[in-house]
């Protein structure tokens, strides 16, 4: 027996049948309730819930980088739009202020054809930092054909004169100064006064004589008299009028038609004033 061919080859003809069984196993399956399938039936019971882990940590895992590249996304979108938005709102108020703007240069301009003089449009940039003057500065000077003692309209009505000017900007007197003055009339009265501003605040109708009808809501006006204001142009309108005391003269509070904090820009009148009629004289 030792000497056969199947004794010699025993070893390599067990491993081919064992091959062939393993083959056979693995194509064909085995069939249920067989006992060669119990380890395998063992085997697949205890993975299950190691793949059944493995399959939800990988399924969560994919949920997490879906939702994290979704977050991202809507955190970039989110930016583009607020960068949007705040873009908007700034072209809108940059739109808001070009009208407001134009609409004050339209009014400065109708001012300009009624008045019928040489004027020149200004910004106003800046103002008396120290209070102890009241004074507004302008983005034009000299070059721009401005010289001190100029007036300086708003649309509203009078603003002040020129007191001095460099190349580039102008420095302006308002009337609400203590060393401002100019003349104008009651139009309902035609009772006339200087114009003065006062040191604490506001402006007053100086040196009207007692007699004259003088009422609160009357409107002032300049009369042209003094050189430098055109006749007819609003000052104010009479806040109070006081009799008491022993003087010559009423005690007139104007309230100035102008806010003056509130300019952005004024007219400057580069033209001669025209003297008035000589009826205004009287």
């Amino acid at each position: 027996m030792k000497g056969t061919f199947l004794w010699r080859n025993r070893v390599l003809l067990s491993a081919g049948a064992l091959l062939v069984i393993s083959l056979h196993l693995l194509t064909t399956g085995l069939n249920r309730g067989d006992y060669a399938a119990a380890p395998a039936l063992a085997m697949l019971e205890v993975m299950r819930p190691v793949q059944a882990a493995a399959a939800h940590l990988g399924d969560g895992a994919c949920a997490i980088v879906h939702n994290y590249l979704d977050l991202v996304q809507v955190q970039q979108e989110n930016t583009r739009l607020r960068a949007k938005i705040a873009q908007l709102e700034t072209q809108q108020a940059e739109i808001a202020e070009l009208k407001t703007e134009n609409q004050h240069l339209g009014e400065l301009l109708e001012l300009h054809d009624a008045l019928g003089l040489n004027a020149v449009a200004a910004n106003v940039i800046g103002s008396d930092a120290t209070g102890l003057s009241h004074t507004l500065i302008l983005g034009q000077g000299s070059l721009s054909g401005l010289r001190p003692g100029m007036a300086v309209l708003s649309n509203l009505g009078v603003v002040g004169r020129i007191i001095d000017t460099s190349k580039h900007a102008a420095r302006v007197l308002l009337i609400d100064d203590h060393n401002s003055a100019l003349d104008g009339f009651d139009e309902r009265s035609r009772a006339r006064g200087i114009i003065a501003g006062v040191v604490d605040d506001g402006i007053i109708m100086k040196y009207v004589d007692r007699s004259e009808d003088l009422k609160p809501g009357d409107t002032i006006v300049t009369s042209g008299l003094d050189g430098i204001f055109p006749r007819g142009l609003l000052v104010g309108t009479v806040a109070s009028v006081h009799r008491e005391g022993p003087g010559l003269f009423l005690a007139v509070q104007v309230r100035p038609a102008v806010d003056f904090h509130a300019l952005e820009q004024v007219l400057i009148v580069t033209q001669q004033t025209p003297s008035p009629p000589p009826d205004v004289r009287g």
